[in-house]
C-alpha cells in the first residue's frame, strides 16, 4: 500500500492561496497561518491524474456530470454512512455557502427569522444578514468541557420568533460536536412541530475521531426528508475547495423545485468541469489517502492535547468528536477580546480564527486547524507557550 507524505511543508506563498498570501489583510508576514479550513497537504495522485486528463483534452465547454459521477458519490456515502441517496435528490452547487444563501432566499421571505446555534461557522450569519433575514440564536451550552443543545430554548425561540429555517451544523464547526441520533431526532421533531425547514451543513461529515460516529441527518432521521436539505462536498475531505463543487441532497420534490428555481434566478446553471473530474476521482480512488490523512491528523490532535496539558495548562482544548479543528479555551488567562487576539496573533505569531467571529459564546476562544504538517503545529505551540508566559510574568 502506498504511504502518503503529510510531513513535508509545501511553500504555498505567492500562489494566490488565501491562507498564505495575506499581505493586504494586516497580518504579520511571519505569522503561522492556521485559520481557514484548508489543508496544507498535496492531494492524492488519482485526483491530479484526473485533472491532467481534462487539461490535456483541451476543451472546457459547458460540462455536466456523467453516470460515473453519481456512482462515485453515492457509493462513498453508502460505504461510509450506510446512507443510500437517489440521483434525483442531487443538486450541484459551486459551494456549500452558496447553497446556504440559495436556501435562505428560497425558503424564507425578507424579515423572516433563521435559527442558528452559536458559536458557529460565521458565514451562517453572513448569508442570513446579507439576504435581509433576521438571526435568531439558540446558543450551545458548554458544560464540563462539552457542548450541549438547549432544546427548551430552541423550541421557545422557534415559537416566539416565527422561525422559518434552521441551519444545522453537523459536525459542529467550531466546537467539534458530533450530534447523536437522539439529538438529531429531537431537533427534527421540534422543527416539524413548527413547520421549520432544516438545512444541514454536513461538509465535515467524514472527520470523526476514534470512538465517534457521524450520522448523516437524513440517514438518522429519514422521516424528515420532505423538510430537509443536506449540504455535502468533497472540498474538506480531499482539500478541493478551490474547484467549487458541492453536492446538495433534497429528497422533497417541492423543496427541491423551490431551491432550483432560486438557483436559476441567480444564474447558476452548469458545474465546474474540473471540479466534477476531481470529485469523481476523489470518491472513487481517494479513500486510502483520506484514511492516512485522518490518522495523521489524529496524531496532530494528540500532540496539541498533550502539549497544552504539559506546558500550557492555562489553555484548554475542548475535546472534539469530529472536524479537523482544535477549539481552544483561553478564558483562564483573564484577557479581554483585543488583548487575547493580540497575544495569539502578534505576540505568538499564530494566525487563527478568533472565537468572537463565531458569535455568542465565542469570546475567550480561538479556532486552530489540524490539517497541516506537524512541524507547523510544533512551531506554533512553542510560540504560544512563550507568549502565555508573558501574561503570567
Amino acid at each position: 500500500m502506498k504511504v502518503y507524505d503529510f510531513d513535508t511543508v509545501i511553500d504555498r506563498r505567492g500562489t494566490g492561496a488565501s491562507k498564505y498570501d495575506f499581505a493586504g489583510m494586516g497580518k504579520p508576514e511571519d505569522a503561522i497561518p492556521l485559520w481557514v479550513a484548508d489543508m496544507d497537504f498535496r492531494v492524492c495522485d488519482e485526483i491530479i491524474d484526473a485533472l491532467k486528463k481534462e487539461a490535456e483534452f483541451g476543451i472546457f465547454g459547458y460540462t455536466g456530470p456523467g453516470k460515473d459521477y453519481f456512482e462515485a458519490v453515492s457509493k462513498w456515502f453508502s460505504r461510509r454512512f450506510k446512507w443510500d441517496v437517489k440521483e434525483e435528490w442531487l443538486v450541484k452547487t459551486p459551494g456549500v455557502v452558496f447553497a446556504l444563501s440559495v436556501a435562505v432566499r428560497a425558503f424564507t421571505e425578507p424579515r423572516n427569522s433563521v435559527l442558528i446555534q452559536p458559536p458557529v461557522y460565521y458565514p451562517f450569519s453572513n448569508v442570513i444578514r446579507s439576504n435581509g433575514r433576521s438571526i435568531v440564536e439558540n446558543p450551545l451550552i458548554l458544560k464540563d468541557g462539552r457542548y450541549e443543545i438547549d432544546f427548551e430554548d430552541m423550541e421557545k425561540k422557534i415559537r416566539d420568533y416565527n422561525v422559518k429555517l434552521f441551519i444545522l451544523c453537523s459536525p459542529h464547526n467550531p466546537v467539534g460536536r458530533i450530534w447523536s441520533a437522539e439529538e438529531l431526532k429531537r431537533m427534527g421533531t421540534i422543527c416539524r412541530k413548527y413547520g421549520v425547514i432544516i438545512v444541514a451543513d454536513e461538509i465535515h461529515c467524514d472527520f470523526a475521531w476514534p470512538g465517534k460516529k457521524q450520522r448523516m441527518f437524513l440517514e438518522a432521521c429519514p422521516e424528515f426528508s420532505d423538510m430537509t436539505v443536506s449540504c455535502t462536498a468533497p472540498s474538506k475531505t480531499f482539500n478541493l475547495a478551490g474547484l467549487q463543487t458541492s453536492n446538495i441532497w433534497i429528497p422533497g420534490k417541492k423543496l427541491r423545485s423551490r431551491f432550483m428555481k432560486e438557483m436559476q434566478a441567480r444564474g447558476a446553471f452548469t458545474p465546474n468541469q474540473m471540479g466534477l473530474a476531481a470529485c469523481t476521482a476523489a470518491y472513487t480512488h481517494g479513500e486510502k489517502w483520506f484514511r492516512q490523512c485522518l490518522k495523521y491528523m489524529q496524531g496532530n490532535l494528540k500532540f496539541i492535547r498533550e502539549y497544552l496539558a504539559d506546558k500550557i495548562p492555562e489553555v484548554r482544548l475542548i475535546e472534539p468528536d469530529g472536524t479537523y479543528f482544535a477549539w481552544l479555551d483561553f478564558s483562564a488567562l483573564g484577557l479581554g477580546r483585543e488583548a487575547l487576539d493580540d497575544l495569539v496573533l502578534n505576540k505568538a505569531g499564530i494566525w487563527t480564527d478568533e472565537g468572537h467571529i463565531f458569535g455568542t459564546g465565542g469570546d475567550g476562544f480561538h479556532r486552530l486547524i489540524l490539517a497541516c504538517p506537524r512541524s507547523m503545529l510544533e512551531e506554533a505551540m512553542g510560540r504560544l507557550e512563550k507568549a502565555v508566559k508573558t501574561v503570567k510574568a
